[in-house]
This record gives structure tokens, C-alpha cells and sequence, in this order.
């Protein structure tokens, strides 16, 4: 049993800034740029990963990580409310270094995706963080800690790209595997010694039928989504799993309306605040995680090869790729914090975020020839990145009680991963069906190539992805009032009961 509080002092009742909040906002910091930089050094891998296990499925290296957060969110978040956050973020990454471990021994692909699924449950630590930080920061800290730590605060995000690269090109891929176990050990006892749990508490039962129904039929979906290309569209297999997955999200839909507390009350969504602010959120993380993926497939290809893209530089030489990118979305978060503090609705900054995002993609789709263009470009897709990152946060915690706000937040939880899961593969299906260059296989040593038109439409999808979450930015409401926590046991239900 993981201690409920083992810090003497309760951070909540600091007045403002100490050592003791830093020491725990550095903590949070550190785990939340573990996953943002994951994707990345994910990605530089992933050819040589490909290359070992000669498969067309790299994309899954991505969404398996992806598709397991989504699933687990819902579960995760109402868990956390009843139990405790911090209580399920220190689960979360210990899970998270067991999948990294797995990943780093398999002896096949098939256990390497199964190990990096494992350790999706990186992803709900995201919204864990920021709700503990709602429960345990003085409030008046509490803009600027959301902003930096789901932004970052560089630690680790400039540095990655060359530790990437030096490790895949001194240690192989699998050191890329032995590298997340490693930090996530640490960040355990980081964040075991600095953070507080929340004393706030859901009394409430946990809907684990509601979450069985939910993970398993959006699993299913992905694999049709995922697999279709190969199997083909109208295939059996392709079919099977599409129609168990509306089977079984159906189920869940029925049995959350039968029961009294259900894993997710989709009541929410009705709240205009929550259901744009959530779609707004899928396509800010969406746009990250397909440019992410295709940026290293595009800078790694030789230029020799006459496709019309191409640096042909190694995984170490790609940092200087990524660097801009992630340096702009620090600085971007920093914005975020700045501007929430003097009254700037984050409301219009998560409408500033999804332009430069559209932007930044549309220019890299049309123009990505030079090396000086790709770095700008990156740059104002990742300053978007950022403003996004920190606009989030604060709006679902502007917008959901405490006793619900990781339960509400893991809402965008299943979005952003689903979302950020699913483009990849949309991506890759476009290029796969029509955009494979015709190259002599024994040229391309077996690796799949694609023509300049298929890195084109690559990049259209995250700039299409930002384009919508404009469009549900602004759909956002510029007033909106805290929604009640919905289940009949809490304090504020029994008191109005009184």
C-alpha cells in the first residue's frame, strides 16, 4: 500500500512559492516530459527498429502506446478521484517502467508493441498531474505550475534529441527502452518524497463492467482502423473487429444510462466547456503526434535517393530537427502561464495554439526541402504545441469540481490519445495506398520509401488536425460556470440533501 502522505507539511497551505513546491513541480515537470519527448525518441527508433524486425507495422510502435492510455484513462481517472491522484500516478509509473523493461528484452516485434502498450499508462499521468496540482498547489500558483509542467520546462526536452541520437548510434535501439525504465524508477521516488496527496475524495463505486465495455470496443476499432490497409477494408477480419467494437460501445453506452455511477458520466459533454475544450485537445495532440512520427522518416531519408525530401542524416545528426520544436513549445507553455495570469482567457490562447499548429504543418507539407525551412516551420508548430498544452488544463480545471476533475479531465484524456493514435495511421495509410515510391527494392534495403507527394499529404494530416481544433476553440463559450459533481454521495449532494 503506497503511503497516503508522506510529506510533513501540506503544500496546499503555503502561502505561495517555496522550495518544497518547486521540488514537487520539478517532479511533475520531469514525468510529463518523459512523455512528451517519449513520441520522439520513439520515432528517431523507429527505423532501425523497423529495419530489425523487417515490418510494415512501425506505426504501431506509436499507438499501441497511445491506444492503451486511451483505454485506461477512463478507469484511471475515476480510480483516482475515489482513491487518490497521487496514489495513481505513482501506480501509473511503475506499470509504465514494467512495459519499458519488456520492450527492451523482447525477441520479436509483437512483444515489443506489447510492451510498449504497457507502458501507455504513461499517458494519464498527464491529466493526474495537473488535477493534483489543483488539490495540493496554493491557488494562486496554480495557472503557472499547470502551464510549465504539461509545456515543460526544457529540462529535458532540448537535451532528448541527442541523447536520442547518441544512444541508438553508440547502444542500439532497445538502450532507447532501458533509458525509460531507468528515469521512470527515478521519477517514482521523485515524486513519492516531494508530492502530497489530495485530500479531496469521490465517494463514489468504480464502474469496472463500464470500463471493460470502453476499452475493449475502442481497442477493437483501432485494430480495424489500424490493420485495414493490410487486411483490406472489406475483408472478415477487418469487419469483425469493427462491428464488436460499436457492438461493445454500444453496450457501454446502454449500462452507463442503467447505472447510478458510471465509469464516465457523458453528462458532461452536454457542458458546451468541456465537450469543445475536449475536442479542441484530440486535435492539438493528434497534429503532435503525426508530425512527430513522419518528421524523422523525412529527415532521415538519404538525399540521394531523388524522392525530393531528405537530409540523410543519422539519429543523432535528427536532434538538430527536434530541438527547435521542442524549445518552442517550453516557451510556448511559459506564454500560457504569463498570459492566465493577467486575465487572458486561455479560451483565445487554445485559439492561437490550433492556428500556428495548422500553420506550421501547412507550411511543412508544401515546403520541406530545406533544412532552414523545416526548422522554422517546426518552430511555430511547436510554439502552438505549447500554448495548446498549457490552454488545456486550465480550462477543464476551470470547468470541472474537484471531487470530478480527474474523472472530467481523463474525458480529454481518451480523446488525446485516441486522436493522437489514430493519425499516425491515417497518415500511413494514405502513403501506403498511393504514395510508395517505385524503387528497386535492393536499393532501399527492403525499407519502405515514399514519393514527395506522399510526404505532402503526411503533413496535410496535422494540419487538417489543427484546422478542426480551431474550429472547436472557438466554439468554446467565453462565460462558463463550474458544473456540479454528479454523484448523490458527495459533500455537496448530502448537504443539499440536509
Amino acid at each position: 500500500m503506497i503511503p497516503t502522505n508522506p510529506v510533513d507539511v501540506d503544500v496546499a497551505e503555503e502561502p505561495g512559492w517555496s522550495p518544497r513546491l518547486v521540488f514537487s513541480l520539478v517532479s511533475i515537470v520531469l514525468t510529463l516530459e518523459l512523455l512528451s519527448v517519449s513520441y520522439a525518441m520513439i520515432s528517431m527508433a523507429l527505423p532501425d527498429i523497423v529495419e530489425h524486425y523487417q515490418t510494415a507495422q512501425g506505426a504501431w510502435l506509436v499507438s499501441s502506446f497511445l491506444l492503451l492510455g486511451a483505454v485506461v484513462s477512463p478507469l484511471v481517472g475515476k480510480l483516482a478521484d475515489v482513491y487518490g491522484k497521487r496514489r495513481l500516478l505513482l501506480l501509473c509509473l511503475v506499470i509504465s517502467a514494467v512495459g519499458s523493461v519488456i520492450s527492451a528484452v523482447a525477441p520479436n516485434f509483437a512483444l515489443v508493441i506489447a510492451g510498449r502498450a504497457l507502458a501507455g499508462t504513461l499517458v494519464p499521468c498527464l491529466f493526474l498531474s495537473y488535477s493534483l496540482i489543483r488539490d495540493v498547489f496554493p491557488a494562486k500558483t496554480v495557472p503557472l505550475a499547470v502551464s510549465i509542467s504539461t509545456a515543460g520546462m526544457g529540462l529535458i526536452t532540448i537535451a532528448s534529441p541527442f541523447l536520442t541520437g547518441w544512444l541508438i548510434d553508440d547502444f542500439g535501439w532497445r538502450s532507447i527502452f532501458w533509458f525509460f525504465a531507468g528515469v521512470l524508477v527515478v521519477l517514482t521516488a521523485l515524486v513519492l518524497a516531494s508530492t502530497p496527496e489530495s485530500d479531496i475524495r469521490l465517494r463514489s463505486r468504480v464502474d469496472f463492467l463500464g470500463a471493460v465495455l470502453l476499452g475493449v470496443g475502442i481497442a477493437s476499432i483501432l485494430i480495424a482502423v489500424s490493420f485495414g490497409p493490410s487486411w483490406g477494408w472489406a475483408a472478415g477480419p477487418t469487419l469483425g473487429w469493427f462491428f464488436a467494437g460499436v457492438v461493445l460501445l454500444g453496450a457501454w453506452l446502454t449500462t452507463s444510462r442503467m447505472i447510478r455511477e458510471p465509469l464516465v458520466k457523458l453528462d458532461v459533454l452536454r457542458q458546451r466547456s468541456v465537450l469543445f475544450t475536449v475536442s479542441s485537445a484530440g486535435m492539438v495532440y493528434g497534429a503532435s503526434s503525426v508530425y512527430s512520427t513522419i518528421l524523422p522518416i523525412m529527415a532521415m531519408t538519404p538525399a540521394v535517393m531523388g524522392l525530393g525530401y531528405g537530409f540523410g542524416v543519422d539519429a543523432e545528426g535528427f536532434a538538430i530537427f527536434q530541438v527547435p520544436l521542442g524549445a518552442m513549445a517550453m516557451i510556448g507553455g511559459l506564454v500560457v502561464g504569463f498570459l492566465c495570469s493577467r486575465g487572458i482567457p486561455a479560451r483565445l490562447v487554445l485559439v492561437g495554439s490550433t492556428t500556428f499548429i495548422a500553420l506550421g504543418a501547412a507550411l511543412t507539407a508544401f515546403q520541406h526541402d530545406s533544412t532552414a525551412a523545416v526548422l522554422g516551420f517546426g518552430s511555430i508548430l511547436g510554439f502552438g504545441l505549447g500554448l495548446g498544452y498549457g490552454a488545456i488544463p486550465n480550462l477543464l480545471i476551470k470547468a470541472a469540481p474537484p471531487e470530478v476533475q480527474a474523472s472530467t479531465a481523463s474525458l480529454a484524456g481518451i480523446t488525446q490519445s485516441l486522436v493522437a493514435a489514430i493519425t499516425p495511421v491515417v497518415a500511413f495509410t494514405i502513403m501506403n495506398n498511393w504514395y510508395i515510391a517505385p524503387l528497386d527494392p535492393s536499393i532501399t534495403q527492403g525499407a519502405v520509401m515514399y514519393t514527395d507527394g506522399g510526404m505532402t499529404a503526411a503533413f496535410l494530416v496535422p494540419a487538417v488536425a489543427g484546422i478542426i481544433g480551431l474550429v472547436t476553440a472557438l466554439a468554446i463559450p467565453r462565460r462558463f460556470t463550474q458544473f456540479e459533481a454528479y454523484t448523490e454521495n458527495t459533500p455537496a449532494a448530502a448537504a443539499a440533501a440536509v
